[in-house]
Order: C-alpha cells, then structure tokens, then sequence
C-alpha cells in the first residue's frame, strides 16, 4: 500500500456493496479499507476478501479508526440519514446507492447541508452513464419530443424490507426510479405527476406485503411533452425495463442492453458495450482524486430532484390528486 491510494470506506454488506467493492478493488490505486454493518460479524465477513480491509460496527468507529478518502453507501432505502449526516460533518464526499430516502424532508435537508458545504457526491444511477443513453442524448438534440413510455415490470425482490412500504416506499421509489431519473436526463425536468397505484396480486401471494404491486404514472414536462410509466413487481421472473421516446422522426427505444433507433421504417442499434457502473465508479473516484465533477452525471442535488418525482407519485396515488412542483 502507497500513500498515493484513495482509501475507500464502504458501508453495506449486500450486492451493491460486493459489486462495488470487487469493482474498486481493480482499479489502479484504489484501496477497499473498510466495511461498515449492523453488525461487526458482517462486516469483517465483507471484508475478508479484501487484504487491508476491515470491519466495523457503527459508522463513528470507521470513521475514526480509518482516514478515508470516500464512502460508498449500499443500504436499504429507510437506513439513509444518520450515514450521509456524519459524511457531511467530516467532509467526506461519498457515492450513494438510489433511492437517497423513503421521506422528503431527509433527503431535502442533506442537499441543503451538501450545497452549504460544497462536498462532493455522487448518486447511483447507473443507466446514465450507458452508451446507449450517450447515443440518445445525442440523437434527442436534432429532433423534437412529443411523449415517452417507460416501465418497470418484473418480480418481487425476497428482502423482506422491500415488501413493506416503511422498508422501500414502493415499487417506483425503489426500483422504478431510475427511469424516472432517465426520463428527466434525456427529457427535462417534471412539472406535474398523477399516479395510480393498485395491489392485485403479490398481498394475496405472499406474507407481509404492504406495497401496491401495480402502478401507472403520468407526468408533464417542462417541454410541454408528456410520458406515462408504468410498473408491476407481480411477474414471475421478471420482463423489462426501459423507455421508449417518440419523436418527430421516429421511436427510440432505450433499455439495459442499449438504443435501438427506428427512424423513418430504419432501425439502427447501438448496444451497450461498456459497464456503466465502471464509468460510474471511475467517474467517482477520478473527482475524489482531482476535484474534477465534471464526468459525475447525478450528484446529489440532481437525485433530490428525482427523489421529489417518486415521491410525488406516492403522494398522488394516495390522494387521488396530482401534484404540482
């Protein structure tokens, strides 16, 4: 180990957190040197593969054992507060996985405290960075939209926290947001969302779910254009996930594999050969290293905004209302 490493600090023991570590721990100069979990046990299991890395219990203590350059935060959706919290106060900027919340007042008084302080982050949305998302940014300048579909529709994951609405918030909060930052990325900011949600499945199936297994979203854009997203987590094995954008010159159709571009009865594909969640990473870690945000495609700031979106829909389907920003 060299002075010249960016010691890294992770906090989450579960796939994100494996992914991201396994993924840091190859990259040149990079040093994975602790992990944080409910539970010492589990944290030092996490960090066993890792030669210099070690576990800790509560965040205080690795935080004050360890001189980190950054955090990556993997946790469910209700554990985010405390974390970011004591990042801010020691100024250690930090990459979170998405959802950054389940309320709006947690998340809205960290990007306060984030933009006082001028420390920088990074949100997990990884579908930005794909080369097809690249591509259809591209494409989206010379041509004019007039209305996007996007889903989600797959299965229900077997954490129990995720089944339970003070767990996860719901389908479109956990999962379904990042078509939703999508959607804002390639489209333009929300002006208005009304949702309908409806559980017609998964509650008679399985025990201790409280979140709605179906969903439909629509929403108004700055532009003027409109989208509807739809999603279920009530499909046996899963189906897609995606968004399809309609413009004056034809559908292009983005998902995890990347575009697929029918212009005028043509259709090109561009695939996704790159990992995105490698560019996310190295995004990262090269503005920890340098200052330099400029390859980071959603900072906090950016994911509050998406976070206001998904809740906004929470919101709406349990009124009745739409909600206005």
């Amino acid at each position: 180990m060299t002075k010249q490493q960016t010691q890294i600090g992770i906090v989450g023991t579960g796939w994100f957190a494996n992914m991201h570590a396994n993924m840091l721990a190859e990259m040149e100069g990079v040093n994975v040197a602790a992990f944080c979990a409910t539970a010492k046990e589990k944290a030092e299991l996490a960090a066993r593969p890792f030669s210099d890395a070690k576990g800790y219990a509560s965040v205080a203590d690795m935080l004050d054992d360890r001189k980190l350059d950054a955090v990556y935060i993997c946790v469910p959706p209700f554990a985010h507060g405390a974390i970011e919290e004591q990042l801010v106060e020691r100024n250690i900027p930090f990459l979170v996985e998405k959802p950054i919340g389940l309320d709006e007042e947690t998340p809205a008084a960290l990007a306060q405290k984030i933009a006082q302080s001028g420390l920088l982050t990074s949100v997990g949305y990884h579908f930005r960075y794909m080369d097809g998302t690249d591509r259809a940014k591209e494409v989206l300048r010379e041509r004019q939209i007039a209305m996007a579909l996007g889903y989600w529709m797959g299965s229900m994951p077997g954490v129990s926290w995720w089944r339970k609405i003070e767990g996860s918030g719901g389908q479109f909060v956990e999962q379904t947001t990042h078509i939703v930052d999508l959607l804002r990325y390639l489209l333009g900011e929300v002006t208005e969302v009304y949702a309908v949600y409806g559980s017609r499945i998964m509650a008679g199936k399985e025990e201790g779910v409280t979140v709605p297994d179906i969903g439909s979203v629509t929403l108004k854009l700055e532009s003027g254009a409109i989208a509807t997203i739809h999603n279920t987590c009530a499909i046996d094995g899963g189906d897609r996930s995606g968004l399809h954008i309609y413009t004056d010159k034809g559908v292009l159709e983005l998902n995890d594999k990347g575009l697929n571009d029918f212009e005028a009865h043509r259709r090109t594909e561009y695939s996704n050969r790159t990992n995105p969640y490698l560019r996310e990473n190295e995004a990262f870690i090269h503005a920890v290293r340098t200052g330099d945000a400029s390859l980071i495609r959603s900072s906090y700031a950016d994911a509050w905004r998406t976070h206001q979106v998904t809740m906004a829909a929470n919101r709406s389907a349990a009124t009745g209302l739409p909600v206005r920003f």
